[in-house]
């Protein structure tokens, strides 16, 4: 039997199962719409799939360290209400850990080990236990050979727990301690402003040239020779990098210096040189459409729409 897109749209509804296990369902029952419900039921599918179908844009960020080596992970739940429950937050802290000793990738960290289970099987019992969609969205690693990778986390609910978590890899010879100290303060930084790139080169060459074009047109409806707008474009990207690029950033810490000249600063202290290998910030929920809570409204839409 022909199973159709409209079949599956009616199954995933009554059940709120995933689109390939509805498609699965109706092939194994001919297209049979209550015996594929009930197929459903007994895999324990349909109950499972209606909290994966629930938008988690809520949860944690959780950082964890070695000082050479740190992790930022993003574990999202549906309500804030969960992500203040002490076993999420001991699962966000174990998961972060568990990055630690992984590449960075998705596919590694829910492979790791958690205790007696991997990451993924961890994961899946807490939504079990907790009855609430949870997901283990992003996760990054970054390592130096000689220095420190510094963490700091925003708006901290716990112990390396929080709303943003920011690494600040530096690479240097000179004194932990204090390199720890100023690489702080520069992710304090970074989570305040939120840079592009941590330098020129490092930006998307398609944002410059889309920058570029605005810059360029808005110069010459004033009407000025060639020569004076190219100069009118360089002063506005030179203005452009100093918003976006972390190391040309005024650092929020002092007020005057540049974080490159903050950096240079510390050297005094560090008793070495210190070069910014890079750094990752994660805020939680950026970039997660929610769902609206207002049925009328979505109803109204969807009319409109039609």
């Amino acid at each position: 039997m022909t199973i159709t897109a409209s079949m599956v749209k009616e199954l995933r509804d009554k059940t709120g199962a995933g689109m390939m296990d509805c498609k699965t369902a109706l092939k194994e029952n001919d297209g049979d719409i209550e015996a594929s419900i009930d197929w459903l039921r007994k895999k324990g599918i349909a109950k499972a799939d209606k909290k994966s179908g629930r938008t988690a844009a809520e949860g944690l960020i959780g950082v964890a360290s070695t000082g050479t080596k740190s992790a930022v992970v993003e574990l999202n739940s549906e309500t804030d209400f969960v992500a203040r429950n002490d076993g999420f937050q001991e699962l966000v802290r174990g998961v972060a850990n568990a990055a630690l000793g992984t590449d960075g990738s998705l596919d590694a960290l829910n492979a790791a080990n958690l205790g007696d289970k991997t990451v993924a099987d961890a994961i899946t019992e807490a939504i079990a236990t907790i009855g609430e969609n949870m997901g283990l969205r992003r996760v990054s690693v970054m390592e130096v050979n000689e220095g420190v990778v510094s963490t700091y986390v925003h708006n901290a609910t716990s112990d390396g727990l929080g709303k943003i978590g920011v690494l600040v890899a530096l690479e240097s010879s000179g004194d932990t301690d204090a390199l720890n100290a100023i690489g702080r303060q520069v992710a304090m930084h970074v989570a305040a402003t939120n840079p592009l790139a941590a330098t020129r080169e490092e930006v998307d060459p398609a944002i410059v040239a889309r920058e570029t074009a605005i810059f360029s047109e808005s110069a010459r409806q004033s009407g000025k020779p060639e020569n004076i707008i190219e100069k009118m474009v360089e002063g506005r990207l030179r203005k452009f990098y100093e918003e976006v690029v972390l190391l040309a950033q005024t650092f929020v810490i002092d007020g005057e210096n540049t974080v490159e000249k903050a950096l240079k600063n510390a050297e005094k202290d560090v008793g070495a040189e210190i070069t910014l290998k890079g750094f990752v910030r994660l805020q939680l929920g950026e970039g997660i459409e929610k769902q609206s809570d207002d049925f009328a409204a979505e109803v109204a839409a969807m009319s409109g729409n039609s």
